[in-house]
């Protein structure tokens, strides 16, 4: 978890509660995993700062920049916000409103584009990734999930028995299961 000032807390709801047009177009495209199923918040705190978009698993801020933001005043703000979140090894990308209103389609190519470069981590394991290379084979086999296998033979999802008689159920009546009202077992 990166460090942030627990003070910019409540101006981060009240910006998420009052997002612009740009931001609302793109907070579309960006929640619920939409993006190889990686989660992004909006407004932020991290440092000293409320970013507009966090992706944690990528390292990635996302950046959208109003008119104020061409002003000789806020680029040299922004330049020091940017080296201060490159600093913490955060990727920023900043697009104007305009951008986004308008160009769509390509601001979210760049964006699938950097979050695309993160590595895979294999699910559930301890410690983090795992450099497989430095593994000897019977340890790369372990990392393997027991329903995939290197045979080509066999399908990848697992197989299931074949059901002899599709309009029975599953359990026989009066088998195991369910609550009996009388309390006798």
């Amino acid at each position: 978890m990166k460090p942030y000032n627990p003070v910019l807390k409540p101006f981060s709801r009240n910006l998420r509660t009052n997002m612009t047009d740009a931001e609302q177009l793109l907070w579309s495209k960006l929640r619920r995993k939409q993006i190889l199923g990686l989660q992004f918040y909006r407004q932020k705190p991290i440092a000293n700062y409320i970013v507009d978009f966090y992706c944690a698993a990528a390292n990635l801020v996302i950046e959208l920049d109003g008119s104020q933001h061409f002003e000789p005043d806020h680029q040299a703000s922004d330049a020091e916000r940017d080296r201060v979140l490159e600093a913490m090894g955060i990727q920023v990308l900043r697009f104007d409103n305009r951008q986004v209103l308008t160009e769509t389609d390509a601001v979210m190519s760049v964006i699938f584009s950097a979050v695309e470069k993160i590595p895979p981590s294999p699910p559930f394991a301890k410690g983090g990734a795992v450099n497989t290379s430095e593994l000897n084979p019977a340890e790369q086999d372990d990392l393997v999930p027991p329903f995939f296998s290197n045979d080509e033979t066999l399908s990848i999802c697992p197989t299931f028995e074949k059901v002899e008689d599709p309009k029975s159920p599953p359990f026989a009546k009066g088998g195991q299961g369910g609550f009996s009202k009388k309390g006798t077992t």
